[in-house]
C-alpha cells in the first residue's frame, strides 16, 4: 500500500498499516512503523502526536477506505461482484504477502484492549468493519434481498472473509479463499432470489 512518491504522512498510515497486518499492534512500535515507512521518527511524531495509538487509528481507518473504494466500485455490478472483488483483493494481499499479511483491521480488533477502555483503533476498526457491512447489506437490498437477511448476510461475508484470511495465513494456501468464496457466491445468489 506504501509508496516512496506519496506524502510523507500517507506513507507513514499505509507503512503502519502494513506493519501491523503483519505483526499485529502490539508487537509493533511506532519506532519500528517509521521504519517499515522510511520515514523519519521526527516525521512520524509530528503527524501523530498522540502517538502509536493515533497512528493505528489512521492506519485502520485509511486500510477501511482502501478496501470500501474497491468494494463500492464492484458493488456498482452487483453483490456477486463486489464479494468476487472482495475476495479477490483478500487473495493478493496474503498471496504477495507470501501469507505474512492479513488485514491490520482484524488485527487490530483482535488485541485485548486495556481494562475498561475502548482504544480509538478498536473503536476506528468497528466502524470499518460497519462501513463494509453496510456496503454490502445496501447492495443486497438494492438487488432484492429483504432489509433484515441483507444486514444478517453482509455481516456473515464480512465475518466469512476476515476468518478466511486468517486461515490463508496458517495454513499457507489460498484455498480457504475458494472453499469461502463458492459458499458466499451461493449464498448471495440465494438471497438476492428471495
Amino acid at each position: 500500500m506504501a509508496k516512496s512518491s506519496t506524502p510523507s504522512r500517507e506513507r507513514i498510515v499505509a507503512g503502519a498499516a502494513d506493519m501491523i497486518s503483519r505483526r499485529g499492534l502490539s508487537a509493533t512500535s511506532i519506532r519500528e512503523m517509521a521504519k517499515h515507512a522510511k520515514a523519519p521518527l521526527g516525521s512520524t511524531y509530528h503527524y501523530f502526536p498522540e502517538g502509536k495509538q493515533q497512528l493505528a487509528t489512521e492506519a485502520v481507518r485509511y486500510s477501511g477506505e482502501w478496501v470500501a473504494r474497491s468494494l463500492r466500485k464492484e458493488l456498482e455490478a452487483g453483490p456477486a461482484a463486489g464479494l468476487a472483488a472482495f475476495l479477490a483483493l483478500w487473495r493478493r494481499i496474503v498471496f504477495e504477502s507470501d501469507f505474512h499479511a492479513g488485514c491490520p483491521v482484524l488485527a487490530v480488533a483482535i488485541e485485548e484492549p486495556p481494562a475498561d477502555e475502548v482504544p480509538p483503533a478498536l473503536a476506528a476498526a468497528a466502524d470499518v468493519f460497519e462501513q463494509w457491512e453496510n456496503l454490502l447489506a445496501d447492495s443486497l437490498r438494492a438487488h432484492g434481498a429483504r432489509a433484515e437477511q441483507a444486514a444478517q448476510v453482509a455481516t456473515l461475508i464480512v465475518a466469512a472473509v476476515e476468518g478466511t484470511v486468517a486461515l490463508c495465513r496458517a495454513k499457507r494456501s489460498t484455498e480457504p479463499l475458494d472453499r469461502t468464496a463458492a459458499q458466499l457466491q451461493y449464498l448471495i445468489a440465494a438471497t438476492i432470489k428471495n
